[in-house]
């Protein structure tokens, strides 16, 4: 009888790679990161281990919104006081903090459970093709499509 295999968190071998953004749709670019992230590319993947690896996304500022996203969508904050809400709409937020978005993105892509908040911080975005993570030598990633 055989026996399915089951990773062990002991096992997990992290690698780094960089995804170049230029280009690139937003959501199909968080697709293929957060699955990097949660290590469902690799034969090994154990749903309820985190086997993933770290992802370094470099010009954010470059990315595409399809549609009419850049004007309709927002993004929200709340202060948690009455009437803190925030609302940033998407150019602004490419204007500013483009790495802020491909990280918005790529979390809710994520489970929303404390495995999940340990995933989210092994996505690194940077605005321009600059990086400080060579020491690791990351690979270069090819999106697929």
């Amino acid at each position: 009888m055989r026996t399915t295999y089951m990773a062990k968190p002991a096992e997990v071998e992290r690698k780094w790679f960089v995804i170049d953004a230029e280009g690139k749709t937003l959501g199909r670019l968080a697709t293929e990161a957060a699955a990097l992230i949660r290590g469902k590319h690799k034969p090994t993947f154990t749903p309820h281990v985190d086997g993933g690896d770290f992802v370094v996304i470099i010009n954010a500022e470059k990315i595409v919104l399809t549609g009419k996203k850049l004007q309709n969508k927002n993004y929200y904050s709340h202060s948690l006081y009455s009437g803190g809400l925030k609302v940033t709409p998407a150019h602004e937020m490419l204007a500013k903090k483009p790495e802020r978005m491909l990280e918005l993105a790529v979390q809710g892509m994520l489970p929303k459970t404390r495995m999940g908040n340990k995933m989210k911080l092994r996505v690194k975005a940077y605005a321009g093709a600059a990086h400080p993570h060579q020491a690791q030598q990351p690979e270069v990633y090819e999106l697929r499509g």
